[in-house]
C-alpha cells in the first residue's frame, strides 16, 4: 500500500488542523452548511460554483501556473510545470516565484498530490482546458491524440509517411510517434527546415493564439504542406488547428507568451513631505465636511421627489449640483456619501421625496473629527458605487443616483486594496493612478468574471492570420467588461479618497493610514473594527482641522470676512442675515435688503441686528451696513398682510393708493374696502411675494394683529436605517468559527472512517440491488471517475422501481453523476441519492 493519496479527500485528511483552517478562511464559501466529514470537504470544494470563485481570486502568476497545468499531462511531475513555464531558455524569476504558486494552489485544495504526481481538480481542469468554444489563455491547442481522435487510420498513415515516419497499422502507435516527433526538438527543427516559408508564417500566426484557423476547399500549397505533415489538423468541416505539441516547440517550450511572476512596480514615485500631505488631505476633509453640510442644508425644508422607479431625477440632480457649485458627478458622490452615512433618506410618504433624517441633526452637533469619522466609516465598506450614476443598466435605463442598481459587490475590496498599495509606500510617496490600476489587475486578473468568459489573450501586436490561412476569435465581452470595471473602480476609489481627506496629494495621509486599522491585509472588517478605526483616524485628523472663530470682519462695501470657520451658532445666525458670496479659507458674506428683511421676518429686530453684528466684528459697524439695516426696518412692517381671503393694511392711504395704480399690482386683484384697506383674492403667500417682488417690504400678521414671525421649520423623515453593503459572497469567517468548524470536521471524519467489528451479512438474493452508504458510494464513484473503471450500482428512478446498472462515471458536481450507462448505451446523469449502491467490477467484466 502506498502513502500517495488517490483523491483529494484522503489528501486533505492528511492536512494538518491549521492548513484546513487556512483553507477554510481562503474558500468561506466551503463552510456553508459545515460539511460533515473530509469527503464532503472535498466533494464541495471540487464544485464548479467554488472552484470559479476560488480561480477568480487567484493573482496572475498562480493563474498562470494553472492554467500550465491545465495543459500539461495529468499527473504533471513539478519538473514538466517548470519547463512549461520557464520554456528551454529558463527564467530565474519564473523559477524561484514557482514553488510559492504551487504552494497556493495546493493550500486552496485547487492541486493535490506530491511533486512528482500533481494533480489539478477536475473542475478547474475543465474551466481552463482549451476548447474552440473558449480558447484556454495560454493560447494552445488540443494534443494530437485529441485532435485526431475521430481521424481515419488511412489519414493517419498518410501524414506519417508524409512526415518522414515509418507507417504502423495501429492508430494509437501511428498518435504517438507523431506526437513523439513534435516533442523531440531535433526532430521538429529538421522537419521544419523543409517548410517553405509561407508555411512558417502560417505557423507564426498562430503560435500564441487563437490556435484555430479557417481553410478553403482548396488550399494553398503552403498550407497543403502543413496539413500534410499534422502540423494542422481538421477541427471542423473548414476549420483547423495548431496541435499542441507543435507550438509548444515553436514556443521554445513556454506555455504563456509572458510570464508574469512579480507584479507591476509602483512607480514612477513622487516623495513629499508626510507634513504637507496630512495638512492638505486635512484641508480636503475639511471641504467634505462643508459640502455636506451645505447639502443638508440644501433640503432642510425637504429634498426633491423620489422618482417612481426610485432615485433622483436628472434634473434634481442638476439642480442641487447647481446648489453645492461642483459637477453632477460629484453631486453624485456626495448624495451617495450622506445616503450611506444615514445623514438623507425618502421619507416613505404618499408624495416620496428625499430629506434629512433625524440622525443628520446629532451628526451636525458633533465635533469636525467626529463628522469625518462617521463619513469615511460608510465610504470604506459601502457597494454602492456613485460612479456609475448616468451610465445605463442591462435594458439602457439610465442609472439614477440615490437609485437601485447601484451596487458594486467588489466595491469595498477594490477600496480598500488601493489604500494597502498607498500605505506599502514611505509617507508622503504618490504614485500615478495607472500603476495602482496595473498592480490591482495583477492581483485579480480574473476577478467578476469566469474563466470561461475570458478570451485567449494574445501578445500585443500579434498577428491575425491572413485570408485563407487562420481567423482568429474576438475576446469575450464579459471578461473584459469585469476588467475594466474593476479598473474604474480603483480610479474612482483613488479620487474619492482625495475628495474625503483620505489622502492627500494622491499621497495616503497619516490619518488615512490609521483608517484601515492595525491589521490592513485582513480579508475584511467588521462594522465595529471600521468605525473603532475611524475614530482613530479622526483622533490624528483633530489637530490639523482649522479651529472654529468667534468673529468676523465687517467691510465697507456691505460684506463680511470670516477669517475662517465660524462657530456654529455665529455661522447659522449670519446665514439668515446675509448671503454667501464665495467660500474657500475665508468665507465672504455679502449684505442686501433681501437678506436684511429675512432677518427681520425671522424675528429680529434692527437693534439687535446691530448688537449681533458689533460684537461678532472685529472691525467697527460700517456706516453703509447700519443705514442698510436701518433702511429696511423702518419700512418692514409698514404694510401688513392677512387673510381675507388676503388684505393688505396700512395707516398710509397714499402708500395704499400708490399700489393700486401700479401695473405690477393687476395679477394681485386688489381694491379698497377702506382709506388703509386693501382686499385680495389671492393667498397672503402669494400677496407678500408679489408686493416684494413691486419694491415694497410688506409684514406678515395674525388675526390678532401681530406681526408673524417667519421662521422655517425643518423637514426630518422618520428615523432610518442607513443601506448596509450587498456582500459579495459568504461574508469572512472569524477563527472561532474556523476553528469550530474544523473539530466538528474531524470528529465527522472519525466517525465516517473508524472501524466497526464485522457483522456477517446475509446473503444477497439474486439479482438483489448493491447496499453502501452515502459516503461510500460517493468515494467509490469519484474515485472511478480518476480511474476511469465501470461500476455496478443500483438505481430506484422517480416512479420507484428499481434496476441495475453498469456505468463508467465521467463526472461528479452538484449531487449527480454523469455517466456511460454500457445498459442503455449512451450518457445519462443520475442523483446519487437515488444510487442505493455501487461495487467495482471485474476487470474483465466490460
Amino acid at each position: 500500500m502506498t502513502d500517495t493519496p488517490r483523491t483529494l479527500a484522503e489528501e486533505l485528511r492528511t492536512r494538518t488542523d491549521s492548513g484546513l483552517v487556512g483553507l477554510l478562511r481562503t474558500r468561506p464559501d466551503l463552510l456553508n452548511p459545515v460539511p460533515g466529514d473530509v469527503t464532503q470537504l472535498a466533494t464541495r470544494a471540487g464544485t464548479r460554483a467554488s472552484v470559479v470563485r476560488a480561480v477568480e481570486r487567484l493573482d496572475r502568476f498562480v493563474l498562470q501556473t494553472a492554467e500550465a497545468l491545465a495543459v500539461a499531462p495529468d499527473p504533471c511531475p513539478y519538473g514538466t510545470l517548470a519547463a512549461l513555464m520557464t520554456g528551454d531558455a529558463g527564467d530565474e524569476a519564473v523559477a524561484a516565484e514557482l514553488p510559492r504558486a504551487v504552494a497556493v494552489l495546493r493550500a486552496q485544495a485547487l492541486v493535490w498530490g506530491p511533486d512528482d504526481r500533481l494533480r489539478l481538480v477536475r473542475t478547474a481542469r475543465e474551466l481552463l482546458t482549451p476548447s474552440a468554444a473558449h480558447p484556454s489563455p495560454t493560447g494552445l491547442g488540443p494534443t494530437v491524440a485529441e485532435a485526431t481522435a475521430g481521424m481515419s487510420p488511412g489519414r493517419l498513415q498518410e501524414i506519417l509517411a508524409a512526415a518522414g515516419l515509418p507507417t504502423t497499422h495501429d492508430p494509437v502507435s501511428a498518435v504517438a510517434a507523431l506526437t513523439a516527433l513534435f516533442s523531440d526538438r531535433a526532430g521538429m527543427a529538421a522537419l521544419l527546415d523543409t517548410a517553405p516559408a509561407e508555411s512558417v508564417t502560417v505557423l507564426d500566426k498562430l503560435l500564441w493564439g487563437p490556435p484555430y484557423g479557417g481553410v478553403t476547399d482548396r488550399p494553398a500549397p503552403h498550407l497543403q504542406w502543413l496539413l500534410d505533415r499534422g502540423l494542422l489538423l481538421p477541427a471542423g468541416a473548414r476549420n483547423v488547428v495548431l496541435p499542441r505539441e507543435a507550438a509548444l516547440h515553436l514556443r521554445g517550450g513556454r506555455a504563456h507568451h509572458t510570464p508574469e511572476p512579480l507584479p507591476p512596480a509602483l512607480a514612477p514615485a513622487t516623495e513629499r513631505d508626510p507634513q504637507l500631505v496630512d495638512n492638505a488631505a486635512a484641508s480636503q476633509a475639511f471641504t467634505a465636511l462643508a459640502t455636506v453640510e451645505e447639502l443638508l442644508k440644501e433640503w432642510d425644508l425637504g429634498g426633491p421627489p423620489v422618482l417612481r422607479a426610485g432615485g433622483l431625477s436628472v434634473r434634481d440632480l442638476k439642480r442641487t449640483a447647481t446648489a453645492l457649485d461642483t459637477t453632477e458627478q460629484l453631486t453624485a458622490f456626495w448624495l451617495e456619501l450622506a445616503y450611506a452615512a444615514g445623514l438623507i433618506a425618502s421619507d416613505g410618504e404618499a408624495d416620496e421625496r428625499y430629506a434629512a433624517t433625524p440622525f443628520a441633526e446629532e451628526w451636525l452637533q458633533l465635533p469636525d473629527d467626529q463628522r469625518w469619522a462617521v463619513l469615511v466609516a460608510a465610504w470604506l465598506p459601502a457597494t454602492r458605487t456613485p460612479g456609475v450614476v448616468g451610465t445605463a443598466d442591462a435594458k439602457g435605463r439610465a442609472l439614477a443616483a440615490l437609485g437601485p442598481h447601484l451596487d458594486r459587490s467588489p466595491a469595498p475590496e477594490v477600496r480598500r486594496r488601493a489604500l494597502i498599495l498607498l500605505a506599502g509606500l514611505p509617507p508622503g510617496t504618490s504614485v500615478p493612478a495607472a500603476a495602482v490600476r496595473a498592480r490591482l489587475r495583477w492581483e485579480r486578473p480574473l476577478r467578476g468574471a469566469g474563466p470561461g468568459a475570458r478570451a485567449a489573450a494574445a501578445p500585443a501586436g500579434a498577428p491575425v492570420p491572413a485570408a485563407g490561412g487562420a481567423a482568429s476569435a474576438p475576446p469575450g465581452a464579459d471578461g473584459a467588461a469585469a476588467e475594466d470595471l474593476r479598473a474604474r473602480l480603483a480610479q474612482w476609489a483613488l479620487a474619492e479618497a482625495e475628495l474625503l481627506g483620505v489622502t492627500g496629494r494622491g499621497a495616503l495621509s497619516a490619518h488615512g493610514r490609521a483608517l484601515l486599522g492595525p491589521e490592513p491585509e485582513a480579508a475584511d472588517a467588521t462594522a465595529a473594527e471600521t468605525d473603532a478605526a475611524a475614530a482613530r483616524a479622526a483622533a490624528l485628523l483633530a489637530p490639523l482641522l482649522p479651529e472654529p472663530v468667534d468673529h468676523v470682519l465687517l467691510q465697507a462695501d456691505l460684506t463680511a470676512v470670516a477669517p475662517g470657520p465660524l462657530r456654529r451658532p455665529l455661522a447659522e445666525a449670519l446665514g439668515v442675515l446675509a448671503d454667501i458670496e464665495s467660500k474657500g479659507g475665508a468665507t465672504v458674506y455679502r449684505f442686501t435688503p433681501a437678506s436684511v428683511r429675512r432677518a427681520l421676518d425671522a424675528g429680529r429686530s434692527a437693534a439687535e441686528l446691530q448688537e449681533f453684528l458689533s460684537s461678532h466684528s472685529r472691525t467697527p459697524v460700517p456706516q453703509p451696513l447700519a443705514y442698510l439695516i436701518d433702511d429696511v426696518a423702518r419700512r418692514h412692517g409698514q404694510l401688513r398682510i392677512g387673510a381675507a381671503t388676503a388684505y393688505v393694511r396700512c395707516d398710509d392711504d397714499a402708500l395704499l393708493a400708490e399700489i393700486l395704480a401700479d401695473r405690477r399690482a393687476a395679477p394681485l386683484r386688489l381694491r379698497r374696502l377702506a382709506p388703509t384697506v386693501l382686499a385680495a383674492q389671492t393667498s397672503p403667500e402669494q400677496l407678500l411675494d408679489g408686493l416684494r417682488a413691486m419694491g415694497y417690504a410688506p409684514a406678515a400678521e395674525s388675526a390678532a394683529g401681530d406681526v408673524l414671525i417667519a421662521r422655517a421649520d425643518s423637514y426630518r423623515t422618520p428615523p432610518r436605517t442607513a443601506p448596509g453593503p450587498v456582500p459579495d459572497g459568504p461574508p469572512p469567517p472569524d477563527r472561532t468559527l474556523l476553528e469550530a468548524a474544523v473539530r466538528a470536521i474531524r470528529a465527522g471524519d472519525l466517525a465516517a472512517t473508524a472501524e466497526r467489528k464485522p457483522v456477517p451479512a446475509p446473503a444477497a438474493a439474486a439479482g438483489a440491488l448493491p447496499r453502501t452508504t452515502s459516503a461510500e458510494t460517493l468515494a467509490t464513484v469519484q474515485a472511478a471517475v480518476l480511474t476511469h473503471s465501470a461500476l455496478w450500482i443500483g438505481y430506484v428512478n422517480a416512479d420507484g422501481a428499481a434496476s441495475q446498472r453498469v456505468i463508467a462515471p465521467v463526472r461528479v458536481e452538484g449531487g449527480f453523476v454523469t455517466a456511460y450507462d454500457h445498459t442503455a448505451d449512451e450518457v445519462r446523469t443520475y442523483p446519487l441519492h437515488r444510487i442505493t449502491g455501487v461495487a467495482e467490477l471485474a476487470d474483465d467484466a466490460v
